[in-house]
């Protein structure tokens, strides 16, 4: 399955709703958040049907109980859960992109879905204030049973491609570290390892393409 947190472009909102992608339409469900979705066992009622190009997607998860980033599949810091910012948003500060694949955790610690995060980095300013303002998340979620691994990542800046990468993790792992001594909670994020890095100008357009999840869109302020 996959799916989406959006709104109408009409009818702008900042949480929006829960969408199942369906092709070229989003079928709005009822879940309050991605979160609810997942810890109602993966299924809700339908309601509206939108035309695709008539919506606008929103952070998947807006506010993570927590963030983990991995360097590799046995270490991990952690991120800013407020510095989550969705397709379409712009970046101010940031010079360096390292795009990554995110695990979004689901009902009783087990993973939910799979997404595009891109985590952007200023190198002006003294770590770790350096990567403590925006962490890109999106556009969608595909679900464990529908991921083809391994995930192929493209960054493209002003549509120039300037990076491609493949993905290969060891979820479990990853899962498993994350929850050795603690408690998961629906929502939080896993960030796998980074697949490069990507210098970055004031004023232009940055792509991510995750390949089954779809295009994180993202601009550098000016």
């Amino acid at each position: 399955m996959k799916l989406c947190m959006f709104h109408p472009v009409d009818h702008p909102m900042q949480r929006g709703w829960v969408g199942r992608i369906d092709g070229e339409h989003v079928v709005e469900l009822a879940a309050q958040t991605l979160q609810s979705f997942f810890t109602g066992g993966g299924a809700a009622r339908e309601h509206a049907d939108f035309r695709i190009d008539g919506v606008q997607f929103l952070a998947p998860v807006l506010h993570p109980p927590a963030v983990r980033v991995f360097e590799d599949e046995t270490s991990f810091w952690f991120a800013n859960p407020a510095a989550m910012v969705g397709p379409g948003a712009e970046v101010g500060g940031a010079q360096i992109l390292l795009p990554r694949v995110a695990a979004i955790v689901g009902a009783d610690g087990a993973l939910g879905g799979f997404t595009g995060f891109a985590e952007w980095r200023d190198p002006t300013r003294t770590p770790p204030k350096d990567r403590d303002f925006a962490l890109g998340l999106g556009p969608a979620v595909v679900t464990p049973d529908e991921l083809e691994a391994p995930v192929d990542v493209t960054v493209r800046v002003d549509g120039v491609e300037r990076l491609r990468g493949r993905s290969d993790v060891d979820w479990k792992a990853v899962r498993d570290l994350a929850a050795e001594g603690t408690r998961l909670y629906p929502g939080d994020l896993l960030a796998g390892p980074a697949l490069g890095e990507v210098d970055v100008s004031a004023g232009t357009a940055v792509e991510i393409e995750v390949s089954g999840v779809g295009i994180l869109e993202q601009t550098v302020a000016s």
